[in-house]
């Protein structure tokens, strides 16, 4: 099977990882990075040319496109290419709108009967009608951009001074087009977790859960990021609430979808809080795998995940390629570039990755998110910092104790100026377990 990975990041380079374990798979990326080309051949085509992604598609033999980042989705990347007959694991543009607008998502939910926070949307012409309903609401209160906004589009205000400083700047172009309109919601007392369904249209396979972990700093602390790290499976999401979920959540997700004319094929993720009492309800929908949680759900993925992947592309899920979606625990650390989320330095030299990934019998892998080979004068090539996330260092094994010291084991032998992680990644799961 020829297979085209669309993206550069570290959950790009964790799937090209896992389509190449799958037997007769040959892997083409683009734009790639330096990690993913370990187990793909760069396509030197621009990813939002559509016409030069086909006409390589066509040259290639292509059977699957897998689609990585949300903005390609919401170009309507994966549109074209089915219009030409060729088969790809990622939504429609259309369907891709349960995360490229937030208030279509939180109207959706609402039409259909799935639990989520109560809120409201204003667009730009609102700005004053948003700022008198935000300074009477109760608090804490959440803002979050109506688009893409790479994952910081949201702030958790504490005070009624940061929700209007928030939206302020939301409507004044932080975010861009993104922040043209914004959605005020009530804010969700519990746990955080993630919920991964592979889909097919009409029906899904749920894959292990995950906890991610938002904030740049120990104890949920500072700003919000891309994702600073990620566990699973998350044993905050039991057997019955993941079953709830499925029944109540994404169930009634395809079919509300696919009753409107947005079919959804592909991964849909679901962010849940979860309550003292065990109830759930949506944070969020993303339309792709998670970063950095698909670096751990795809660790402990027992199965073929190129059939998995095409077979939902095609309409139709086979299940039987999957053994055990939870065989063991992982745990991935990301390290950050110095002043991330904010503005960050690019260019410094990363060392260790060898032996950090030598340290623990093959269960270390060392993702790379934001990094680019260097070359000198004299033909040698160095690694070097490239992005705000810059590596995700995942392990795993059969306890989550022991996943969490060989990350942070593996953390210790990696090096590269103004390195920066959270030093509490997976302590929820070891509480909540």
């Amino acid at each position: 099977m020829n297979i085209l990975l669309i993206g550069s990041g570290g959950r790009e380079h964790a799937l090209a990882k896992k389509l190449n374990a799958s037997p007769q798979v040959t892997l083409f990326a683009a734009p790639g990075s330096p990690g993913i080309f370990q187990f793909a051949t760069q396509a030197s085509i621009n990813p939002t040319h559509h016409a030069e992604v086909i006409e390589f598609c066509k040259t290639a033999s292509i059977d699957m496109v897998v689609i990585g980042p949300e903005a390609p989705l919401a170009a309507g990347l994966a549109d074209d290419l089915r219009a030409r007959g060729i088969a790809v694991f990622g939504p429609s543009r259309e369907a891709a709108r349960l995360e490229s607008s937030k208030a279509f998502a939180k109207d959706f939910m609402l039409r259909h009967g799935i639990l989520t926070a109560q809120y409201r949307v204003f667009n730009e012409h609102q700005h004053q009608e948003a700022r008198d309903y935000v300074a009477q609401h109760t608090l804490p209160v959440v803002i979050k951009a109506d688009g893409l906004a790479a994952g910081k589009g949201v702030t958790v205000a504490e005070t009624h001074r940061v929700a209007l400083e928030a939206l302020d700047a939301a409507f004044d172009g932080k975010y861009g087009t993104a922040g043209r309109s914004i959605v005020v919601e009530e804010f969700m007392q519990g746990e955080e977790a993630s919920v991964f369904a592979i889909c097919d249209g009409e029906r899904f396979l749920t894959l292990a859960t995950a906890q991610d972990h938002k904030r740049i700093g120990d104890g949920d602390t500072g700003d919000n990021t891309g994702g600073m790290g990620a566990y699973a499976p998350a044993p905050i999401v039991t057997q019955d609430i993941l079953r709830r979920v499925d029944e109540l959540i994404i169930m009634p997700t395809l079919q509300g979808m696919k009753a409107e004319g947005k079919p959804f094929a592909g991964c849909l993720y679901v962010g849940l809080m979860i309550d003292q009492s065990g109830s759930a309800r949506v944070v969020e929908f993303n339309a792709r795998f998670g970063d950095p949680e698909t670096q751990v759900i795809l660790a402990i993925l027992d199965g073929d995940l190129a059939r998995l992947l095409h077979s939902a592309a095609i309409g139709k899920l086979d299940t039987s390629t999957v053994n055990n979606v939870a065989n063991g625990v992982a745990c991935c650390v990301v390290l950050a570039a110095g002043g991330y989320p904010g503005e960050t330095r690019k260019g410094d030299e990363i060392t260790g990755i060898e032996d950090a990934e030598g340290a623990s019998d093959g269960s270390v892998s060392v993702f790379h998110a934001g990094t680019a080979l260097h070359h000198e004068s004299d033909g040698a090539a160095s690694l070097r910092t490239n992005g705000g996330r810059v590596l995700g260092i995942t392990a795993s094994a059969e306890t989550l104790k022991e996943a969490i010291q060989r990350c942070y084991k593996a953390v210790n032998l990696i090096h590269f100026r103004g390195k920066t992680y959270r030093t509490d990644i997976g302590a929820k799961g070891i509480r909540t377990g």
